[in-house]
């Protein structure tokens, strides 16, 4: 209970920024949706394109969406020179406003539908204009059928706000996500609860609306709308301005695995320390955070060589890893304006391992092995792996056909392989699983998988901020991959868990302050 009311605590600024979000989304859905609506109720061919065009973005699963307008709005930022936003707020509320669409139109369209047309040859008889004839007779009669509407598209809202945190909107989905990977169920269970808690209070304010135009009841649905309005504006309170607006803010970024969340906290106490303000964007794909880096979303975070080299470098080669990470450095300065303060002093790299007793029965120690035993064994990868040029340069190298391949969170990779789900799993070099699971990793004899040292990358505006880089400078070099691997160990071992800053804290003790 302790841990969950903990939990609760980080509660508030990030229903701040869901309540924003999903009422921006809302409001802007019901804006788009109320003329077209009219329009298409008047117009055979509006309202096929529409209602199509609306029932389509149904189909796109809500994380895909999310997902899809970072490059779009990216590139559209660098069309115009920048100044759009491709992370955070404004992909998460166009694509929220477009879930939104389909139940308010559709409504919308079928209200207008519905009325009985006698009423309307009445309207018409007594010299009513169509303006006239849409504000006092139709308007009422479908209000009830459209705010209906609206009350589904607020659930529906509210549900998918939660999977903005993949592209940097801060919501209850931060909550979630970070539970998930550090497998602190309370935190996740705090975060359900006030995402749901919120999408009952709306549907019961908003349906209390929708029953007092049904019954005229007048002070009905005024007295919910301007409970509404209020829950609305002291929920976001926590994001209202405040005066002595601080210059130094800065944002760190952080992928969605544990090691991550623990080296975003590393970095931020250190800032801290220096006197700047720190906000973490957590649970960012591969495929985003480097431009949002690029892009000054973000201010810093750490990534790995390979990634960078084979996902945004687009390189296939194999070099050693001083090579790498100095092809790299001057790649981001030259191509981008990102600064590369330093490797950490550990590796990360994809690594496939196996429970050690099932390796040694089946005289498996390396890829090479491997690949004659493939085919009657299960391959469980985390959720990029099998899309990743990595695994593509894998399978070039090896001629590896397992009879099935099941990708998870991580978390629940390394339990996939506990259960027997999984006889092979893509696990991570540094993770402390390995050793406290007592798994065997396979050497890679054909090198090819890159090396993955850890290194830390700061955004343009950053690059040239001694003060920024000084503070940053001392933990290069710095993290052993046993201190790694522990700190790592401390958030996803299965007892006695700790949250990812406390790990940090420990992490920052063993190595130094």
């Amino acid at each position: 209970m302790s841990a969950f009311l903990d939990a609760l605590g980080r509660v508030p600024p990030l229903l701040a920024n869901h309540v924003l979000l999903s009422a921006a989304a809302l409001l802007l859905g019901i804006a788009i949706s109320l003329p077209l609506g009219i329009w298409s109720a008047r117009n055979a061919t509006v309202a096929r394109v529409s209602l199509g065009f609306a029932s389509l973005v149904q189909t796109i699963p809500s994380l895909a969406l999310l997902a899809l307008f970072y490059p779009l709005l990216l590139s559209l930022s660098a069309l115009v020179g920048g100044g759009i936003p491709a992370l955070g707020f404004l992909p998460s509320l166009i694509a929220l406003t477009l879930y939104a669409l389909l139940p308010i139109l559709r409504n919308a369209v079928a209200g207008l539908h519905g009325i009985d047309p006698a009423v309307i040859q009445a309207a018409d008889a007594v010299g009513m204009t169509p303006a006239q004839k849409l504000r006092l007779v139709e308007a009422p009669l479908v209000a009830p059928v459209l705010i209906a509407g609206i009350r589904t598209a607020a659930v529906w809202t509210i549900g998918a706000a939660t999977l903005s945190t993949t592209v940097g909107q801060p919501s209850l989905g931060d909550m979630i996500f970070a539970g998930l990977q550090t497998q602190n169920w309370a935190l996740v269970l705090a975060g359900c609860v006030s995402a749901a808690a919120l999408a009952l209070a709306v549907d019961a304010l908003i349906g209390a609306i929708e029953y007092g135009i049904r019954a005229r009841r007048r002070w009905l649905w005024i007295a919910s709308a301007v409970v509404l309005v209020l829950g609305t504006a002291a929920a976001t309170a926590p994001l209202w301005p405040k005066g002595g607006a601080d210059r130094t803010v800065v944002v760190v970024g952080a992928k969605n695995f544990s090691e991550q969340y623990i080296l975003a906290r590393l970095i931020g106490d250190r800032l801290e320390q220096a006197g700047y303000t720190v906000e973490y964007r957590d649970g960012l794909g591969s495929a985003v955070v480097f431009g949002a880096l690029s892009g000054g979303d973000i201010d810093v975070y750490v990534d790995y060589a390979g990634t960078i080299w084979a996902n945004e470098m687009k390189r296939n080669d194999v070099p050693e890893r001083p090579a790498m990470v100095a092809a790299i450095a001057d790649w981001a300065r030259r191509e981008h304006h990102v600064g590369l303060v330093g490797s950490l002093g550990f590796e990360n790299a994809y690594a496939f391992a196996m429970k050690g007793n099932a390796a040694k029965a089946k005289g498996i120690a390396s890829l090479d092995d491997l690949v004659k035993a493939a085919p009657s064994l299960t391959l469980g990868s985390d959720l990029e792996f099998l899309e990743r040029p990595e695994w593509a340069a894998v399978k070039r190298s090896y001629p590896l056909r397992f009879a099935k391949t099941t990708p998870y969170s991580p978390t629940f990779m390394y339990r996939a392989l506990e259960s027997g789900n999984a006889d092979v799993i893509s696990a991570f070099s540094s993770d402390g699983r390995i050793a406290a699971d007592g798994l065997t990793v396979l050497t890679d004899p054909r090198r090819a998988i890159p090396s993955y040292d850890a290194i830390l990358m700061v955004a343009p505006k950053r690059a040239g901020d001694a003060k920024f880089v000084a503070t940053l400078k001392p933990l290069v070099g710095r993290i052993p991959v046993e201190a790694m691997r522990a700190a790592n160990y401390r958030v996803d071992r299965d007892t006695d868990k700790q949250t990812p800053e406390a790990a940090a804290t420990w992490l920052a003790n063993r190595i130094g302050r």
